[in-house]
């Protein structure tokens, strides 16, 4: 799910995922807002985009064999943002949304960790290191919500 831009009706701009949300009862409401909820799903998209580009990116560089641990990184922190995407986006119960929470910020740290050390020469690692970590924090936030 993009982050699109969509006026509401009182000319107020929100993202798509936020009147998307505003539509849907979300079982661990009004613990976490529907503003952190947005954000966060809005993030865990723009990583997973970041680390499925970075990891397609590095498979074509010349130093591919340095790059074997970070490409596995990111493909596996892919397949957690997307699931916890879903997971969060649908709502759950609060037990198995932290439980999956956690797994993505962990695999957002584990990519953002190798990709870090190839950001001074390969762009892409920069753009997906910083998109984990944002992503990481947005998960934080949710998590925070949801414990108190």
């Amino acid at each position: 799910m993009r982050a699109v831009a969509v006026p509401d009706v009182g000319g107020i701009v929100m993202s798509q995922t936020r009147e998307l949300l505003d539509t849907v009862a979300v079982s661990f409401r009004p613990q976490v807002s529907t503003e952190r909820l947005a954000a966060a799903i809005d993030a865990m998209g723009a990583c997973e985009e970041a680390v499925t580009a970075c990891a397609a990116a590095m498979v074509g560089e010349d130093d591919v064999r340095v790059l074997q641990n970070a490409i596995v990184r990111d493909l596996n922190c892919a397949d957690v943002v997307a699931a916890t995407r879903r997971v969060l986006s649908r709502g759950s119960d609060a037990a198995l949304l932290s439980a999956q929470l956690e797994a993505c910020v962990l695999a957002c740290e584990h990519s953002a960790e190798l990709c870090a050390r190839h950001a001074h020469h390969h762009e892409h690692c920069r753009m997906c290191s910083q998109a984990t970590l944002r992503c990481a924090e947005a998960c934080r936030q949710v998590l925070h919500g949801l414990h108190g």
